[in-house]
């Protein structure tokens, strides 16, 4: 198997200093007509959900370890595979005074992981042509016109460089999970005096709670509701997530969650901040069975299909929320679990945040944590699975055992990606090219760009190719075809003393021709 940690980091590097920037309006005209050329991926393993299952119950003993190690005094967690929660356990309790344990329905305060509830409504909104992601969000709040900029030649903040944590606020952690109760008053009047930045907008990715805070007022201001009232409305109803919302003190006491503090060898509890203007960087309250219809939405959105919309946004903007937007990290040193070094790369979407690692696995992801509480949701979508667990402790890191289930059931049950299917293009291109490979006559040449035998001369591909014809002998099979995309992909063909792997990739023509093919011995 090819080394691919060498070009891997060129990938790396090439992500790390590209720059996506918002798009225009899209139009809201249907797409009515389609190619007729795709077909929805699918995964080959029919009994992967049974699998998954059956190790339970190393996942309850990695939870179970963990909040024993980090002193968790309850841990709640789930497991969504193709579109739905199939396990959900807890270990602990959710009010230790009272010896209430922690359950699958118990009501934990998310924190940041609000903020991609926040970045959905945005697209709502955009959706609806309420706004642009390009707009200057002085448009929606105009106290903040007046802010002044590191320098003369910045851009006003936009919607997008909130949504990307580009706008050039500083880091604000510790100071923004203390405003949570804030008001709009509050948050108004910090506009007003004016705000210190550490870089100019569209700069630089820097984690703000603040910009969160700013987009719930937005939301608010454009919807002419509440920021709460609105995502429970649109996202939270729609998605029958019954038991989640905002305000501790409307929900059942013996279901929400007390959080607590491990400190001087005991749990002290914390006070739970009560709702306000930050919010939307960090207010909502769930349950793991909740959650997990909002997790199932988003996964559900991948791979693209020709159904009805169903969600409460299209799923086109779900899957624009799990892009790689704004940069964050690269990480060439990074190591798998296993101690072999894989390097990844980190970028922000929407409200969820992006990682690619060496062997091209994708994951969309975001924690949370507040005084007296640490959470974290992981999503795979190449894979259709996801975790999702809450704790009780303040700033949590379940980011390590939600990893270390991860990590141990795509091993154990053997999760593999969607298979592609063959598009009819592609496998007609395969059949005929498998004749022009044998003679190279001119009755194919039609099959070909008009770039590709300008590019390397007929008779030098004629010479190539029956070269390579000869080492393997006589052809004893052709494989069938596996597609890359609609338009790309290798097949093999075997012959008597070895194999030859055929590449090809085809126009954007109506008609697509072979632009670039490549033929080399299988090893």
């Amino acid at each position: 198997m090819k080394n691919l940690t060498v070009p891997f980091l060129a990938i790396l590097i090439a992500l790390a200093f590209s720059a996506c920037q918002p798009t225009a309006k899209l139009s809201e005209d249907k797409i009515e007509s389609t190619s007729g050329e795709y077909t929805v991926p699918y995964f080959e393993d029919t009994a992967r959900v049974s699998k998954i299952i059956k190790y339970t119950s190393v996942v309850d003993s990695i939870f179970a370890r963990s909040a024993k190690l980090n002193h968790n005094p309850a841990i709640a967690y789930g497991i969504v595979v193709d579109n739905k929660l199939v396990y959900a356990n807890s270990v602990g309790y959710s009010n230790i005074e009272k010896k209430i344990p922690a359950t699958s329905k118990t009501r934990f305060r998310i924190a940041s992981m609000t903020k991609s509830f926040t970045a959905m409504a945005i697209l709502k909104l955009r959706d609806a042509g309420k706004l642009q992601l390009s707009d200057a969000a002085s448009l929606y709040i105009p106290e903040m016109k007046n802010l002044k900029y590191p320098t003369t030649d910045a851009l006003p903040i936009s919607i997008f460089n909130l949504l990307t944590m580009s706008a050039g606020f500083p880091e604000d952690n510790p100071w923004g999970d203390r405003q949570l109760s804030d008001t709009d008053e509050d948050l108004l009047r910090l506009m007003k005096e004016g705000v210190s930045f550490s870089n100019t907008p569209g700069a630089e990715f820097e984690y703000s709670n603040l910009g969160y805070a700013l987009l719930g007022k937005i939301i608010a201001n454009v919807s002419g509701k509440s920021y709460q009232q609105y995502v429970t409305e649109n996202i939270l109803l729609p998605l029958n997530m019954n038991d989640c919302g905002y305000e501790y003190e409307t929900m059942p006491a013996d279901q929400v969650a007390v959080g607590y503090r491990w400190e001087d060898q005991q749990w002290k509890p914390e006070e739970l901040l009560k709702d306000g203007s930050y919010a939307s960087m960090g207010g909502m309250i769930c349950t793991i069975e909740d959650f997990a219809k909002y997790m199932s939405f988003l996964l559900s959105v991948t791979p693209s299909t020709n159904q009805e919309e169903v969600g409460p946004v299209k799923r086109s903007s779900a899957r624009e929320m799990q892009q790689p937007w704004k940069f964050t990290v690269l990480a060439p040193k990074r190591k798998a679990r296993n101690g072999e070094p894989c390097p990844a790369t980190g970028s922000y979407g929407f409200g969820l945040g992006w990682r690619i690692d060496c062997s091209g696995r994708i994951t969309v992801s975001h924690s949370g944590g507040l005084p007296g509480f640490g959470s974290v949701y992981q999503l795979f979508p190449d894979l259709g699975i996801g975790v999702v667990a809450f704790s009780n402790l303040t700033y949590a890191s379940m980011g390590v055992p939600v990893s270390q289930v991860v990590d141990t059931l795509i091993v154990l049950a053997d999760l593999k990606k969607r298979a592609i299917p063959v598009s009819p293009t592609l496998k007609r291109m395969q059949e005929d090219l498998m004749k022009a490979l044998l003679t190279w006559e001119n009755q194919y040449d039609h099959l070909f760009a008009e770039n590709f035998f300008p590019d390397k001369s007929k008779d030098r591909w004629q010479k190539e190719t029956a070269d390579l014809f000869a080492n393997i002998g006589a052809i004893k099979n052709v494989s069938a075809m596996r597609p890359e995309n609609l338009l790309r992909g290798t097949f093999t063909i075997a012959g008597e003393k070895g194999e030859l792997n055929v590449f090809f990739t085809l126009t954007p023509d109506t008609k697509p021709k072979i632009q670039e093919l490549d033929i080399f011995v299988k090893e």
